[in-house]
């Protein structure tokens, strides 16, 4: 009996006698049909052949691509993560070209995808987490293959064989073009692991699947659900596997300062009223989980209102404790000569340092323009230092730096890798880039660091 398979808005619908012994199809009484999700559209054609299924196949509609030819030379690790992409890593039932690839902030990524595309000559779907990401793809892939490159978000709509897309639009737009791609890649593939943009990955029916990321790492281990919608992880290298052939090699001091007594004085009252508030309420604030539910109580309950306010108040003393704009001021006088990025938690911070020491700053409020122009002039040497409050971590294409300042971030491992990655680009005199982190001493910070850092 022959199996009919069509794509229908977002879906997977399976027309045959027996439908219900395939994996992941079940019955649909609205159509009196089978039906599965777009995305185990491969894993069904697999099912299918090994159990010797005719089929008939209607699901993907893709306009044909020209040749396209890239004038990259793959380094002998990005080759290697390709070959195991292409092999679908090394599982029990590895599905090829389908799974995750983690490589450090700038090591080629891009350059990976790339060599996937050309190799499938297929129409492909790029997903990105921000506008500045949609238009430095749209500039690799249109200088790489010199075709049109279509573009979903910034309120652009136009569709082409190659097309770059925001996760915000994929998600709008997944229903209505998942069978108008062969190959999607989602770069900072960690995004997809969100509830919401989950549903991309499903809609979509590409059989050929890749995700980018420069750390797998998220704090509420989704990565059960990245592997079912794009493949596990296949391939993997470190800053410090790469450091001194492919990156620059690179050093990390972490300084510990002291609180003043006056800044101690507030942060204790403030971190016991919130830990007070804990114990009495029985949350124990060790996952996002925790903190949602605080957030949520603190709409109704002025004591949970008042924890918050006082975790945050506690956490802006520590991040900009005054030691911390001290030691700046150090770093800054001892690099005159490097190029530097410092790095902040949060805008007031950022706009204080700014200000200070006379350092041009990027943060979420400031305009696409005025950002352009700030890291077009770092680029060319007018400027030396930027300072930025998280915008500069993902998404954005920033100019060579040799030394880098953590003044304050989450303490997550993506975040310090990220800002790492950020001063890894080989060096033109073989110098090596140096990473300084500043941490309160005594703090919920201090303790933080020394999680993730070992």
């Amino acid at each position: 009996m022959t199996v009919s398979l069509r794509f229908e808005d977002g879906t997977l619908r399976v027309e045959s006698d027996g439908f219900d012994e395939i994996p992941d199809v079940e019955y649909d009484a609205r159509s009196d049909t089978g039906r599965a999700p777009a995305h185990r559209y491969a894993a069904v054609r697999d099912w299918l052949a090994s159990h010797d299924r005719a089929v008939d196949d209607h699901v993907l509609t893709l306009d044909p691509v020209p040749d396209l030819g890239s004038d990259y030379e793959l380094r002998s690790y990005q080759q290697d993560a390709l070959d195991a992409w292409a092999a679908g890593g090394d599982g029990d039932e590895p599905l090829p070209n389908r799974g995750c690839i983690e490589l450090p902030t700038g090591s080629g990524k891009t350059v990976v995808a790339i060599g996937a595309i050309e190799r499938l000559r297929t129409p492909t779907l790029v997903v990105v987490p921000t506008l500045d990401l949609v238009h430095q793809w749209r500039t690799e892939l249109e200088r790489e293959f010199d075709v049109p490159v279509g573009q979903f978000g910034g309120g652009e709509q136009r569709e082409e064989v190659l097309t770059v897309s925001t996760y915000d639009s994929a998600y709008l737009k997944a229903a209505d073009v998942g069978d108008r791609f062969g190959l999607v890649v989602f770069d900072e593939v960690h995004h997809l692991g969100g509830e919401g943009y989950r549903d991309i990955g499903s809609l979509l029916a590409a059989p050929a699947r890749m995700g980018l990321t420069a750390t797998f790492e998220r704090p509420d281990d989704a990565h059960e659900v990245i592997a079912d919608l794009v493949g596990p992880l296949v391939y993997r290298l470190t800053a410090d596997d790469l450091a001194g052939d492919h990156l620059a090699s690179y050093d990390v001091k972490r300084l510990t300062v002291e609180l003043t007594p006056e800044e101690r004085e507030r942060y204790e009252d403030h971190q016991s009223t919130f830990t007070d508030y804990l114990a009495r309420s029985n949350i124990r604030f060790t996952s996002g989980s925790d903190y949602q539910e605080l957030v949520k109580r603190s709409g109704t309950d002025p004591e949970a209102r008042e924890a918050l306010l006082a975790k945050q108040r506690a956490r802006r003393i520590m991040m900009g404790s005054q030691a911390k704009v001290d030691a700046l001021e150090a770093i800054l006088d001892d690099h005159r000569e490097d190029r530097i990025i410092v790095f902040t938690a949060h805008n007031e911070l950022a706009y204080d340092i700014s200000e200070r020491f006379l350092i041009p700053t990027i943060t979420h409020e400031t305009g696409t323009g005025e950002r352009r122009e700030v890291l077009e002039r770092f680029r060319d040497g007018s400027y030396s230092r930027v300072v930025t409050s998280n915008v500069l971590d993902e998404g954005v294409d920033v100019p060579d730096a040799n030394v880098a300042v953590i003044l304050s971030g989450s303490g997550s491992e993506r975040e310090f890798t990220q800002r790492l990655g950020r001063i890894l680009r080989p060096k033109a005199d073989g110098g090596r880039a140096l990473l300084y982190e500043l941490v309160s001493a005594e703090t919920a910070e201090e303790r933080v660091a020394s999680r993730r850092r070992g």
